[in-house]
Parts: C-alpha cells; structure tokens; sequence
C-alpha cells in the first residue's frame, strides 16, 4: 500500500452502505452483511452502527434487527435517541418497534441496482 492510500475496513463497507439508506426507510444488520457478501456478518454490521456514533454522517437509526425492533438504542446517547431519529423522519415507532417494518424497509441488493 503506497503512504496516501487509505486503508478500508468492513465497518467503512457498512458505513458506506448505511449513508445509502434514505430518510423514512429502514433496513437491519442482516441485510447489510448479505449485500457486501458477509451473510453470516449481521453482529459485526451491529459493533460497526456501534462505533457509527463516531462517524455523524452514518445514519446509523435506520438500522434494526431483522424483526424492525430498535436493538441498538442503548447505544445512542439517550435512551430515546434512535426513536426520536426515526419519528423526525416519519417513522412510526411503538414498543421499540417499528410499524410497518416491511412497507419501509430498504434492501441494497434490490434498490441499488
């Protein structure tokens, strides 16, 4: 690797990925590690959302469990951080959960080609 060049990691891939979600969708952990070919990978897309807080351009509230719940709210910097990211953007939450998980969710293996 020449001095300049910088070095890429997977939690870059799923960061990358993530800035692709648009406002109001949703997707979860599992897909994210099927579409960069990691299908098994869906606890490391969750310890790279973890370490998204560093990185405020990774909207990092869009991403849920496979089930819409927000597992990863007690990361966020207050426990009702994620929710209130959510609803700013026109997602309905309930219970930690979103509703109509389906209708809003984002897949990049459909969306982005």
């Amino acid at each position: 690797m020449k001095k300049n060049e910088k070095s890429y990691s997977f939690f870059d891939d799923v960061f990358e990925v993530v800035k692709l979600i648009p406002k109001g969708r949703v997707t979860s952990y599992g897909t994210i590690a099927k579409y960069l070919g990691t299908k098994m990978s869906a606890r490391m897309v969750g310890w790279a959302m973890n370490a998204a807080h560093t990185h405020t351009k990774v909207p990092a509230h869009r991403v849920l469990n496979r089930n819409g719940l927000l597992t990863g709210k007690h990361h966020f910097e207050t426990p009702t951080a994620m929710q209130d990211r959510l609803e700013k953007e026109g997602v309905k939450v309930e219970n930690d959960q979103v509703v109509e998980f389906k209708k809003l969710f984002w897949d990049p293996s459909i969306e982005l080609f």
